[in-house]
């Protein structure tokens, strides 16, 4: 009988929260206090104006309910224009972001509470959504889609914890069309304000020589570059662009497969030390030229026209930021040619990971530093390529750290105000000093000066899981592999390793499970993560992947080499780790 007395109803449920506001507290009580309130005016407004009805409040949480699917997804998008109105004063490391998830479902009536699974799934896609954005169950969708004009994109069905069956999710913008094919949520493009989307062709080298490779790549890598550090374009990197280099392409079609709106092609003919540049902006949705240009200057002035094209790019596209807005370094990279071009032969072999080009990387760096021991991003670029060397065990660990050591002493008398240099400092300060405070000051410079880079993205998701914030974390690495699809599967070991340190155990496993190469750290994770939920038959067989791939490992080895900033999140890692099986 007490199952009769249960009342249900169809409802629409707009579960939001704020994105890393236990930080934001902890950082600013009082000034966190005052932006949520003004945000929560904002929100009730847009609910009310709606005909919603606003459930509960919990802190920084609102779930709300409407009787009109369209009419929760309208209030979603009144709601972030609110938030992000409250924001235009504040900080950018205060600013609140707030994420949305909305389901249509059956719910159970309580007095003034609803109940049910209607409301669990709305509440478990707002917390896989990222910051600034709205996701929607596939029931919203089938009621919105024609109804009002957006960006739809299908992320697929998302395992979401505690619903038995997989959710058919979409994430909405009043941003440009996104392909239709269902992506991953974490390959998926950052909802949010609409941005210029573009992607940088390998430049063709028609130089008839090979060995001018190097040459070409890496100025179609330094173009990439400087198109990134504007905040208003999202610019796909490097490496999955470079998928496409010695390939016939159509443009439309590079368009469909990396999500962009725009596509910049071009030659690079190298003569002794004269250059003729020639590069053109098509839009990929039909092919059609925005604009074209041949350039024909002297090896010295290739800074120039790399800062030229960049600007006129920028300036053909629409809804297109000023020179004024970039957030760069003036410093002039080098007065020395001969150094330059080593530093690109350096980055060329080092994108090929080897042994031996790491060898040769390390010392085409060493050389550009010879030849102009001011040139910043020669520094950085021989201490990232000694921690490739560190990381992959290519160089004995105590020469390499000797070697690191005294490269991060280099970096610091001659680094400029650039963003390479920065991530690399924020590199130096946590894995081998701890010094935290400095890491995140480097950090958020590098960030600051080039907020597309996805070393840059993903490494401040990085840190944020050494800093003791892996709950936030995880936003920062979904984006890094958005803006780099070519490299999603490899940093798929950060996102898990981040799920891990928040003690997202089930989540973690999905992670990993993206990454077809996993090393004994991830099977150790991995070990760690099914004791956790109690899988021990699978916690063993990690830890027997684990011993087979390092048979000497050893617990307390690894975490001299873990630098959590937190006691707490070591005691985690170290009792995880022993109940899995692993030996201390």
């Amino acid at each position: 009988m007490a199952e009769d007395a249960i009342k249900r109803r169809l409802a629409a449920i707009l579960a939001a929260d704020v994105a890393g506001y236990s930080r934001l507290m902890g950082a600013d009580e009082e000034g966190t206090f005052n932006t949520l309130k003004a945000c929560r005016q904002s929100i009730d407004g847009c609910v009310a104006e709606k005909g919603g009805r606003i459930v509960a409040t919990g802190g920084d949480s609102v779930l709300a309910e409407f009787t009109s699917a369209v009419e929760a997804v309208r209030c979603a998008l009144a709601m972030q224009e609110g938030i992000a109105a409250c924001n235009i004063d504040v900080p950018e490391e205060r600013c609140m972001r707030f994420r949305i998830g909305i389901n249509l479902g059956d719910v159970m009536i309580s007095g003034d509470d609803i109940l049910g699974d209607g409301v669990n799934i709305a509440a478990r896609l707002e917390q896989i959504a990222e910051p600034d954005s709205i996701y929607i169950s596939g029931t919203v969708y089938d009621q919105v889609r024609n109804k009002i004009d957006l960006a739809y994109t299908d992320l697929g069905e998302q395992t979401v914890k505690n619903i038995a069956q997989p959710v058919r999710t979409y994430r909405v913008s009043e941003g440009e069309t996104t392909p239709s094919a269902p992506v991953a949520a974490a390959e998926a493009r950052p909802a949010g304000p609409a941005k210029p989307t573009i992607a940088v062709l390998p430049f063709d080298n028609m130089s008839r020589d090979e060995e001018q490779e190097y040459f070409v790549d890496g100025m179609t890598e330094d173009i990439i570059t400087e198109l990134s550090r504007y905040h208003d374009l999202f610019v796909i990197a490097r490496n999955s662009t470079f998928t496409y280099k010695g390939k016939a392409v159509d443009v439309t079609e590079v368009g469909r497969e990396l999500g962009v709106r725009y596509v910049v092609e071009g030659s690079v003919r190298k003569a002794g030390n004269r250059l003729r540049i020639t590069v053109q902006l098509i839009d990929a949705t039909d092919g059609h030229h925005l604009w074209a240009e041949r350039y024909d200057r002297e090896m010295e002035d290739v800074f120039e026209v790399q800062d030229e094209i960049t600007q006129v790019i920028v300036a053909n596209l629409p809804r297109r930021v000023e020179a004024a807005h970039l957030e760069q370094s003036k410093n002039k990279p080098t007065e020395n040619m001969a150094a330059y071009d080593y530093l690109l032969r350096a980055k060329d072999h080092h994108h090929k990971r080897s042994k031996e080009d790491n060898a040769l990387a390390i010392e085409l760096a060493k050389k550009a530093i010879e030849l102009d021991p001011d040139y910043g991003q020669a520094h950085a670029w021989h201490s990232c390529i000694l921690g490739q060397a560190w990381g992959a065990g290519y160089i004995e660990e105590e020469t390499v750290l000797e070697q690191i050591t005294e490269a991060a002493l280099g970096l610091e008398a001659n680094g400029q105000d650039d963003a390479e240099c920065h991530r690399i400092l924020t590199e130096l300060n946590i894995l081998f000093r701890r010094d935290f405070d400095k890491a995140r000051f480097h950090q958020d410079r590098a960030y600051a000066l080039n907020p597309n880079d996805p070393r840059i993205v993903s490494q401040r998701g990085e840190t944020l899981i050494w800093f003791g914030e892996a709950a936030e974390a995880v936003g920062w690495i979904e984006k890094a592999m958005l803006l780099d699809p070519s490299e999603a599967d490899r940093r798929a070991v950060h996102l898990g390793q981040a799920h891990y340190v928040a003690r997202q155990y089930q989540e973690a496993v999905g992670a990993f499970k993206r990454s077809p190469n996993l090393g004994y750290k991830q099977h150790a994770i991995l070990a760690a993560c099914h004791a956790a939920l109690g899988n021990m038959a699978a916690a063993k067989a990690e830890v027997d992947h684990v011993l087979k791939l390092k048979p000497k490992f050893s617990l307390a080895a690894e975490m001299d080499r873990a630098p959590y900033a937190l006691d707490s999140d070591r005691k985690h890692h170290i009792e995880t780790m022993t109940n899995a099986g692993l030996p201390a």
